[in-house]
């Protein structure tokens, strides 16, 4: 959609934790800390998998997607959470705050599809595992990593060219930690409802139908699991999927209260919190629980370890 002509707004300004300034500096290095942690965590992994064919599987390589996303979601958001917590007025240009809104939305997007996928596979790969490579063959692996990517840049497009189209002609703080679409749109000097409804669709149907099919998933897995009649292979089965349950609970939980919500559901401060939770955490999180719990991944990470000792000492 074509923006109209009557937005005067040329800048935002990000308040993030402005509310409280003693903390600022504390908050910088917390936060600098945690983002350096989720870059170098989420490289090894996307590294690991690269480099180790034994690792070249569907659960894996939905992994190595995960965590791309993860790692350009946090990269997306966090630089300019650092700037806002280091200066005191920090300003963002009209079109740069709608590029990170068009990103945290396709990088979102893409996780809720593949946390679906993922679940799908570990459907497929507890419940039916003598027809697992029939199931989850290279062409379906495909199609759905295609079409999380797809979801995600469609998302991002359609919802950020509409609210860009929004006249902003008046307040130009947001309060929050970036340009998230609620954030934004409660600036807009319009009539936002038709634009509210579309939103509130599209959101249920990108996170709590992915989410409700999750949950199908886990509940088929779980009776699978109680099934087996080996300890060792119930406890197998429970691993793999407790690291995705783990991770689906972590993202879904607190973005579904961001983003299907009223308007006056949570307090600011409440809804920065909540966003940190899928955008902040969850991204640092994943790597340590997908390797801490996964032997394949240890052993990965130990035989690149060894390789890199060995050349290093040549």
């Amino acid at each position: 959609m074509k923006r109209q002509n009557q937005s005067s707004v040329v800048e935002f300004i990000l308040l993030g934790f402005s509310n409280f300034p003693e903390l600022q500096g504390q908050l910088f290095g917390v936060f600098l800390v945690i983002y350096l942690a989720t870059l170098i965590g989420n490289a090894i992994i996307i590294v690991i998998i690269s480099l180790d064919q034994n690792l070249h599987v569907p659960m894996y390589l939905f992994l190595l997607n995960l965590s791309v996303v993860d790692l350009s979601f946090s990269t997306v958001i966090m630089p300019e959470m650092l700037v806002v917590l280091s200066t005191e007025k920090t300003t963002i240009s009209f079109g740069g705050c709608f590029a990170q809104m068009y990103f945290i939305l396709l990088f979102g997007g893409a996780e809720c599809f593949l946390l679906g996928a993922m679940a799908y596979d570990r459907f497929a790969a507890i419940c039916h595992p003598l027809n697992y490579q029939m199931i989850m063959n290279k062409g379906v692996f495909m199609k759905l990593v295609i079409f999380s990517w797809a979801l995600g840049f469609m998302l991002g497009t359609v919802q950020t060219s509409w609210v860009s189209s929004f006249p902003f002609c008046g307040l130009n703080e947001i309060n929050h930690i970036s340009c998230e679409t609620p954030a934004v749109l409660e600036l807009a000097c319009a009539d936002t409802f038709l634009f509210e409804i579309y939103a509130f669709t599209g959101t249920f149907l990108i996170i709590l139908v992915p989410f409700l099919l999750i949950l199908l998933s886990y509940i088929r897995i779980l009776f699978a699991i109680l099934k087996i009649p080996s300890t060792t292979g119930r406890q197998k089965a429970f691993s793999t999927s407790a690291s995705h349950l783990t991770s689906v609970t972590l993202f879904y939980g607190t973005a579904n209260m961001t983003y299907l919500q009223p308007k006056s559901g949570y307090s600011p401060e409440t809804k920065k919190l909540m966003s940190l939770s899928y955008s902040l955490l969850t991204p640092l999180l994943n790597p340590l629980i997908y390797s801490l719990q996964n032997s394949e991944m240890k052993r990965a990470l130990m035989k690149l370890w060894r390789r890199r000792v060995v050349l290093h000492t040549i």
